[in-house]
């Protein structure tokens, strides 16, 4: 049995929907929401249980059956100001599952991220030692969150505390696809811009705020939510797994690119307009992000991954286009 946690959110519903069609029995814990909220990305899989996160360690407590622990459940925007909640849910909820995965030698896949690299100028390798992590300036307070869990992660390896059996810890980068659409201002820009297309304006982009970076030029590496959950299947399927991977494609496209693909998957022809990046976003946006997929792939991931343009074709004309957009 398979516990999700943040298990109706993006990544969590496309996971909890593959595994149900493959006979899985997958628990969630999570919040549903209301009308037009979150529960509608289960409506074609429901759950065998949901668990409201107040009630999750009374319940865990006393469950015997759980194998697996995936803990998606976060405070994910980037913009996010109170550090206490974001550390209560980032950090202490994530301490404490590992610890009882420990405890009950139980496999615990959790996400980090991508923004744990900051600006990028230490580079992207998902080296765990604690040197490595050391190193990293995220830039922002949700960044700054994964990271600080990273981090306890990597000392309780380095002191030799009790651990999972089998544990990995994955790097996101920039993930879209269907079931996205509670996020709000965290919705993808495949999203958005597909949103602005249709509505008869242009993609708008913002300009440039790095000195000598074109605008539209600004690059990260956006992985179709499909690949997302072969690379989450492998981690929850691998013997003797451990470790913090990243999980992009391993090639940074730009937000031109992106633009142009959105125009191309709905027909229209290219229309992008350039405007000013928000005042709260100087400083604090990532100009470039690219996942270095080495370690994974030593351990026999295989998967190929699609390309840009065949993701948002595949996003835009199977899901967005249709009256029923979820997965």
């Amino acid at each position: 049995m398979i516990l999700v946690t943040g298990g109706s959110g993006f990544i969590g519903s496309n996971l909890q929907a593959v595994l149900s069609e493959e006979g899985q029995d997958v628990i969630i814990a999570d919040w549903l929401g209301h009308e037009g909220s979150k529960w509608r990305n289960l409506l074609r899989h429901p759950p065998s249980q949901v668990i409201p996160p107040e009630q999750l360690e009374e319940f865990l407590l006393h469950d015997t059956r759980l194998t697996t622990v995936v803990h998606l459940g976060a405070i994910s925007e980037t913009t996010a100001t109170d550090a206490d909640l974001v550390w209560r849910t980032n950090v202490t909820l994530s301490q404490k599952l590992w610890l009882w995965c420990a405890q009950r030698q139980v496999r615990f896949i959790y996400a980090s991220s991508a923004s744990t690299y900051g600006d990028g100028s230490s580079g992207f390798d998902d080296d765990m030692s604690l040197p490595a992590l050391k190193k990293l300036r995220p830039l922002n307070l949700y960044g700054w969150s994964k990271h600080a869990f990273d981090l306890w992660v990597a000392q309780q390896i380095a002191t030799h505390a009790p651990t999972p059996p089998n544990w990995a810890g994955v790097k996101f980068f920039n993930v879209f696809g269907p079931n996205e659409y509670h996020k709000g201002k965290m919705i993808s820009v495949v999203k958005v811009k597909h949103d602005e297309i249709v509505a008869g304006g242009p993609a708008r982009l913002f300009k440039s705020d790095r000195p000598g970076l074109a605008d539209g030029e600004q690059k990260r590496d956006f992985i179709y939510i499909d690949d997302v959950i072969a690379g989450l299947k492998f981690m929850m399927n691998t013997p003797d797994i451990t470790g913090i991977f990243n999980l992009g494609t391993g090639t940074a496209r730009s937000y031109a690119d992106l633009a142009r693909a959105v125009c191309h998957a709905n027909g229209t022809s290219e229309r992008i307009e350039f405007i000013d990046m928000p005042a709260t976003l100087r400083g604090q946006y990532q100009s470039f992000t690219e996942a270095p997929m080495a370690r994974l792939r030593a351990l026999g991931f295989n998967h190929q991954f699609i390309s840009l343009e065949e993701g948002v074709n595949a996003y835009v004309q199977t899901y967005l286009r249709q009256t029923d957009p979820y997965r």
